[in-house]
């Protein structure tokens, strides 16, 4: 057992850890056609994923609940506004000191406070997006971008500061 502890503590070790925030109801559509083993593989490249949640509305049927949930995503559903919800636990996220990095999958600007206040508190951010349309100031608020165009082709913009 012991061996086997300090194995999983050097394998993690230098890496930063990261809350991964996705906004269901805008991202997880047909039309999207977003692989999310292909999500968590790609944020793999930049550090451990600690967190890994999906917000979804009342609506969300079981098949996409049950879906999501067997990629290891944890499902929250809420009866009130996604944005709300991801917003106040995206705070908690960047507040908590084990984080480094909040990514958040969205194409939604209302997230940009967000990623203002986490840069403000030393973390790291990534926007997670699709190729179809997301906000510009996202775009240019995030430090890192990832677009997913489809299978196999994944771009990654670096906003320097």
């Amino acid at each position: 057992m012991g061996s086997v502890m300090l194995d999983l503590k050097k394998m993690f070790k230098g890496k930063p850890n990261i809350a991964l925030l996705v906004d269901g109801p805008n991202i997880l559509r047909k039309a999207f056609n977003i692989d999310l083993t292909a999500v968590k593989k790609e944020m793999l490249k930049y550090g451990n994923l600690r967190v890994m949640r999906i917000y979804l509305d009342q609506y969300a049927p079981e098949k996409l609940i049950e879906a999501v949930t067997n990629q290891g995503f944890e499902t929250i559903t809420t009866t009130g506004d996604v944005d709300v919800t991801m917003a106040i636990e995206g705070m908690e996220q960047l507040l908590d000191d084990r984080i480094d990095i909040l990514a958040l999958m969205t194409r939604d600007t209302d997230y940009r406070p967000l990623l203002i206040k986490a840069k403000m508190h030393g973390k790291k951010t990534i926007i997670v997006a699709t190729d179809v349309s997301f906000s510009a100031a996202l775009k240019n608020t995030a430090d890192k971008v990832i677009i997913f165009h489809g299978p196999g082709n994944i771009e990654t913009l670096i906003n320097d500061e």
